[in-house]
């Protein structure tokens, strides 16, 4: 059982729309929730590992920097006032030589919107250059207010958005900060509450050697043609929320049939990470046509994620 906020709340006089314009689950999805462990470790509001030690927001992320490269609208999620704006920030992968460039501004390029009796939201991490609102605009629920980038202290792009009632943060998921694991808070802020997933795999893609994690999360690591004397074919997994014991299962099937079929045990929870597994070529060429790629994540014995990719030898 665990506290986060101070004062009972009616979830009713309040609701969010989803801030983000994706097919969430499908090219977009939750990889981090507010914490509600008041120690130095960390739980999202189902008592599992999907947050981190004061993490004071929803986490909304792409699979890829490509993808927000191509552009994504971050959306008020409720009709307000806005607040204060911040733009012009880099989109770079945070590191920490850069805290002392960033301090008081770890947000990011963002926004702040006050919805009335209390109650404010804040869109951080937006793409440099895309904030179109200002101080003072009046913004309904799907106002366009930027674009997801990667501003401030963040490792992935994304856009992070805190609520707050009366200056305190509230988890839209479970309003009145009390959380009992097992028994999940029906009464939530938004006006449909967005699917929970406990963790997932994001892409899967083919290469002639293991990848950089940098290329895999730039969304350019994946070969979708090969030549016959590729040097070796690998296949990763790129997957967020592991749990220590999860399992990552990689398989290939070409033209001949399977060349890999292994299960790969997960040692420590990560936000994201990605495994690889590949076989060297020891003919001339490789058999010529179509390789599937599937990756399956699972915990314990259920199945909690799967995707393919494919590539092309010839």
């Amino acid at each position: 059982m665990s506290t986060l906020a101070a004062t009972p709340l009616a979830a009713r006089d309040f609701s969010l729309d989803v801030p983000i314009e994706c097919d969430l689950g499908a090219e977009c999805f939750i990889q981090q929730y507010v914490d509600h462990d008041p120690s130095h470790d960390a739980k999202d509001f189902r008592c599992s590992t999907l947050s981190y030690d004061t993490h004071q927001g929803t986490d909304f992320a792409l699979r890829s920097l490509d993808q927000m490269r191509r552009g994504v609208n971050v959306i008020a999620a409720a009709p307000g006032t806005v607040k204060g704006t911040r733009d012009g920030m880099e989109d770079r992968l945070f590191n920490d030589e850069q805290s002392s460039q960033i301090n008081g501004r770890e947000c990011g390029n963002g926004v702040l919107i006050d919805h009335d009796d209390g109650w404010s939201t804040q869109y951080c991490h937006l793409k440099r250059g895309s904030v179109t609102v200002k101080t003072g605009d009046q913004v309904g629920p799907s106002t366009v207010l930027g674009q997801v980038g990667l501003s401030g202290r963040t490792q992935f792009p994304h856009v992070h958005m805190t609520v707050r009632k009366d200056g305190e943060v509230v988890d839209p998921f479970d309003p009145d900060g009390h959380i009992q694991c097992g028994a999940p808070s029906t009464e939530t802020l938004w006006q449909t509450p967005p699917s929970y997933r406990p963790g997932g795999v994001l892409d899967v893609g083919f290469s002639d050697r293991v990848p950089e994690f940098n290329d895999i999360k730039a969304g350019n690591a994946a070969l979708p043609q090969m030549p016959l004397d590729a040097p070796a074919i690998v296949v990763f997994g790129y997957a967020f929320g592991s749990k220590s014991g999860d399992i990552m299962h990689l398989r290939i099937d070409g033209p001949d049939g399977t060349l890999i079929d292994e299960k790969v045990e997960i040692e420590r929870n990560q936000a994201q990470f990605f495994r690889a597994l590949g076989k060297q070529r020891t003919t001339v060429n490789w058999p010529g046509g179509e390789y599937t790629g599937t990756v399956i994540l699972r915990r314990g014995q259920q199945e909690i994620s799967r995707f393919q990719g494919k590539t092309i030898i010839r």
